[in-house]
């Protein structure tokens, strides 16, 4: 199995379950309250992890009472955490989350000290980067990082992964025509591309925008829909979902390009990758939480066996 790095941040997610969201100046009572480790980033790194791959870690945590728990997540996990860096001074990163009884979720981001990943530390990285076979990326960093790693994956021969989330408007598509694969959620869809995306037609013809202007594969996911696949002179293929009874959603993206990353460098088939990764997303919305909701290897197996 190949190696995977992910570049890309780590919080602390406050879990609060809510019969429903407040109004403005409302104060209302919620029935229960959960802390857990997440972060796109991270959440990424530990499905890979979960699921048997050998993860490298890139991030940094505050000085804060949740670093230490952070890394000792990551330890536990078997991920290498020789890149994962203290910032004195500054707090890290958090996620308050707000899950509704349908399991839908609301979020906030503090961003902390994921605000500081740079360049630099991509560069003090590069040795040990050049020994992967896929870096996954998100967005809860700064812009100029992802960029700077796009072009070093495409420099070094390394395939890479970028997670446009959260979507930002000032996206440069011109910086990241590089990546191998791009991996949006409708709504960031609609964003990078400016499009709209209300319907799985309006998603085709959104990446489709995307593969003209040079990105050579996108993935689009569509929650309970499945997956969309457009490569670049190819016909769009459809990944079909898997039917169950959701919890809570949060943290299935995540789940979904963390075990993609974890089967295609398997083996690079594609298909079987997303395949595998629609499966992985929907059983993790079966439990609640975000990382405690991602399975193991075996438990992943026997999920897979029972449908």
């Amino acid at each position: 199995m190949g190696k995977i790095a992910v570049v890309g941040s780590n919080m602390v997610d406050l879990i609060t379950y809510t019969a429903r969201m407040p109004g403005p100046g409302e104060t209302i009572e919620a029935p229960r309250f959960e802390m857990g480790c997440g972060g796109k980033g991270a959440n990424q790194a530990i499905a890979a992890a979960r699921l048997g791959a050998e993860v490298m870690m890139v991030t940094k945590v505050g000085d804060d009472i949740f670093a230490d728990n952070t890394i000792r997540n990551f330890e536990e996990s078997g991920i290498d955490t020789r890149y994962v860096e203290r910032v004195p001074g500054t707090s890290s990163g958090v996620a308050p989350i707000f899950v509704e009884p349908s399991g839908e979720n609301s979020i906030l981001i503090i961003k902390g000290a994921n605000a500081l990943l740079s360049p630099a530390d991509i560069d003090r990285a590069a040795e040990d980067l050049k020994g992967c076979d896929l870096i996954v990326m998100q967005l809860e960093v700064p812009l100029e990082t992802i960029y700077h790693t796009i072009e070093f994956g495409a420099r070094h021969g390394i395939e890479t992964l970028l997670n446009p989330a959260p979507a930002p408007t000032d996206l440069d598509p011109k910086r990241i025509e590089q990546v191998t694969f791009l991996v949006p959620n409708q709504t960031e869809l609609a964003t990078i591309s400016g499009l709209p995306v209300n319907s799985e037609a309006e998603a085709e013809t959104a990446a489709q925008s995307l593969i003209g202007r040079g990105i050579r594969t996108v993935i689009v996911t569509l929650g309970a829909r499945g997956a969309l696949l457009m490569t670049k002179g190819e016909e769009t293929r459809r990944i079909e979902p898997v039917r169950v009874t959701p919890v809570d959603t949060t943290g299935a993206g995540d789940a979904f390009i963390g075990s993609f990353a974890r089967y295609y460098v398997e083996n690079r088939d594609l298909d079987a990758a997303l395949h595998m990764a629609v499966r992985y997303a929907a059983d993790s919305i079966t439990r609640p939480g975000t990382q405690k909701s991602y399975a193991s290897r075996e438990a992943f197996e026997a999920f897979c066996a029972s449908l």
